[in-house]
């Protein structure tokens, strides 16, 4: 979690995953921290492995968050897995009916909204969610296509 460059390199040599793009301190227009609102400055490393999206995350600033909550400086663990759904709020409702909390609810500067659900007491790690908008659904696209024919080089 320190150094998503590092991490997506390691992730490359050790499974062959990429290559990655890096995007670097994302903007959130809404951050709300298990309700609260909050600061996130993060960096996130997106590529391909196989047939699933890799991110690694990087959190740029002090403070509590939903990538300090599981996995403290230093140490790292599968954080999250997304999943789109066709209606957000409507799925936060649902796992918050069956007892799981949002850690996080953040809106980006696009109006992207997305959301992560605290699952670590029944799976080891948070679940994200969001809805496929065609911003979105191209970037997954984009990420994709340039592993294809890829020959290992620049991760």
């Amino acid at each position: 979690m320190d150094d998503v460059a590092r991490s997506a390199y390691d992730h490359h040599l050790l499974f062959g995953s990429g290559p990655y793009f890096v995007v670097e301190n994302i903007e959130l227009a809404v951050c709300l921290h298990r309700g609260e609102p909050s600061k996130l400055d993060h960096t996130s490393a997106y590529g391909q492995w196989g047939e699933v999206m890799v991110e690694f995350c990087q959190q740029n600033n002090p403070g509590p968050s939903v990538f300090y909550d599981h996995c403290p400086i230093g140490n790292g663990a599968i954080h999250h897995v997304a999943i789109m759904v066709e209606d957000l709020q409507l799925a936060i409702s649902g796992y918050e009916q069956a007892g799981y909390e949002t850690a996080l609810y953040a809106e980006l500067t696009s109006g992207q909204a997305y959301a992560m659900i605290d699952c670590t007491r029944a799976l080891g790690h948070f679940v994200e969610l969001y809805e496929p908008t065609e911003e979105l659904t191209d970037f997954y696209s984009l990420v994709r296509s340039a592993s294809q024919d890829w020959d290992g080089n620049e991760v």
